[in-house]
């Protein structure tokens, strides 16, 4: 899928920008604060509802303002054509259009336009607590199946449900019959989170694999190893995973009660990097962790690049002040080839990337963001 023109309108740092964008590589460059970050974080808006930035959609309106709103026209191989507009105001909330039309509800647009976000931040992955890890796995697989992200939104609906019950438990006593239809629900649909992580994480292990030795680390050899509440010898099929994880949430309810939440389910995963048999997050060196980290986006897109009709879209934010020259030479080299599509990276410093790019034999182009403003490059589609 390729970007062709973006408008923003009262976010962050944007009054009313318009950018039309190259199909290949796009080098959004200027100072700290100038809103380079910001033009990202719209077409995260666009293609998964939502900042990668920050929960609180509020911060994201221009100050003064009380809307914002971002729109991008798209072109793709099986949808020719797709307009996505997004709109938030601190009256009427979100508002999402695909095509001038409302989704039936706004995790549809998820998937349409698959991309892979990489930032500084990255490394919280390796060095980070599960949360970090979970969200990147249901990131992923958000956007390469609907159907997951669908049970991954009832999954969480319900868990909140139990979790109110069980908060309750100093005001009234709480008889566990209460929370069986919960756990009914909550094991039905973990079930179907855990037998599709656990086939996906048998997969990507392979993308991963191939990341790395694309990265010049072939020494040793990376995994992960996904641990569940249930293990994968525990059932064959999905029927038997509901049934294992409902007899977990049976018996761990006493001890749910008496802490207030569930701890059983899917929502309590955790995903372990390894590098050979050592784990990356206790033993691994500082550039271990940041080449893990890289390797885990160059897979990320290489699954979904196969697993979706369309190919991602590449974002790239400030990553390459952190990165060696020749980290910072392969994933260049990476985006100027076949395999990746179109990409937009930001950066402060840009002499070196622009002197980089300047005599591509490939799509680019260079866009100077100075103070929310966007001033005029023509795209050069050499």
């Amino acid at each position: 899928m390729t970007l062709r023109s973006l408008r923003l309108r009262n976010m962050r740092a944007h009054s009313n920008s318009t950018i039309d964008l190259s199909s290949g590589v796009n080098l959004l460059y200027g100072s700290n604060g100038a809103g380079k970050t910001n033009i990202l974080e719209a077409i995260h808006y666009l293609c998964l509802t939502k900042s990668f930035l920050t929960g609180v959609e509020r911060y994201v309106i221009q100050r003064g303002q009380d809307y914002f709103e971002v729109e991008g026209q798209f072109e793709g191989t099986v949808r020719k054509k797709v307009t996505i507009r997004t709109a938030v105001s601190l009256r009427e909330g979100k508002r999402i259009f695909l095509n001038g039309v409302a989704p039936e509800r706004k995790a549809d647009i998820v998937g349409i336009v698959p991309i892979v976000v990489f930032v500084p931040g990255d490394q919280s992955l390796t060095y980070g607590g599960p949360d970090d890890r979970r969200k990147f796995l249901n990131g992923i697989l958000s956007q390469a199946s609907p159907n997951h992200l669908r049970d991954l939104i009832r999954y969480r609906r319900a868990l909140k449900q139990r979790n109110e019950v069980l908060s309750h438990r100093h005001q009234v006593p709480i008889d566990p019959s209460l929370i069986a239809p919960l756990n009914a629900i909550l094991a039905q649909l973990g079930s179907r989170i855990i037998v599709q992580r656990s086939g996906f994480i048998a997969e990507f292990n392979d993308k991963l694999k191939q990341a790395w030795k694309q990265l010049g680390q072939a020494i040793e050899e990376p995994s992960i190893v996904y641990q569940g509440p249930i293990h994968a010898e525990d059932y064959s099929s999905a029927d038997d995973a509901e049934s294992v994880l409902l007899s977990a949430l049976v018996e761990s309810t006493p001890r749910d009660i008496d802490k207030g939440r569930t701890n059983t389910g899917p929502h309590r995963d955790e995903l372990v990097f390894k590098l050979d048999d050592q784990e990356v997050r206790r033993f691994g060196s500082t550039g271990q962790h940041r080449s893990f980290a890289i390797a885990l986006r160059i897979a990320q897109f290489n699954y979904l690049d196969d697993r979706l009709e369309e190919k991602p879209i590449l974002l790239l934010d400030d990553v390459f002040d952190s990165l060696d020259p020749t980290r910072t030479e392969v994933i260049l080299e990476w985006l100027r080839g076949d395999s990746t599509g179109q990409s937009l990276l930001t950066a402060a410093d840009s002499e070196k990337l622009r002197s980089r790019i300047k005599n591509w034999g490939h799509p680019h182009q260079s866009i100077h963001v100075q103070s929310g403003q966007v001033m005029e490059h023509p795209p050069e589609e050499e």
